[in-house]
């Protein structure tokens, strides 16, 4: 009986659900890491020389978007609820899904309590070729892959 063939996904068909907001399209979207601090624990009477490796906090990275210039102010502006302080009102849940080849969800990752931590504009120079690139920089409290 042959194996049934499962091809991986491909990192360019992607869309991205931000409560509240909405924008069409990203030239580049970090999902990002999940890391587990180790804390290390040994008591005088062991026998072994070595410690033990217990979990600790678990860490998450930033969420890092980036989109061509445009006329739309929506994530900007969320930015702005951060600076004037209203991180209560700014706080939002994110999907990130990849699409397969014929534009179905295939794999989602869901965030918990987003605000953006930082805009960056972009770079101008007029001997330059390229489109003007924003940047938004996203923290979270908690991830998880649910497909």
């Amino acid at each position: 009986m042959p194996t049934q063939r499962i091809d991986p996904l491909k990192n360019f068909r992607f869309i991205l659900e931000i409560d509240g907001i909405t924008q069409a399209g990203f030239r580049e979207v970090t999902i990002p890491d999940s890391a587990q601090d180790i804390v290390e624990y040994r008591e005088g009477n062991e026998k072994t020389a070595t410690p033990r490796k217990l979990p600790g906090q678990v860490k998450y990275g930033n969420i890092t978007l980036k989109w061509g210039v445009t006329n739309s102010l929506e994530l900007y502006k969320w930015r702005e609820l951060v600076e004037s302080g209203k991180i209560k009102d700014a706080r939002r849940n994110i999907a990130i899904i990849i699409l397969d080849d014929e534009g179905n969800p295939a794999a989602r990752w869901e965030f918990r309590d987003a605000w953006p931590s930082k805009y960056d504009a972009p770079d101008l120079n007029a001997t330059a070729n390229e489109v003007a690139i924003e940047t938004l920089e996203i923290v979270h409290e908690g991830m998880k892959r649910v497909k």
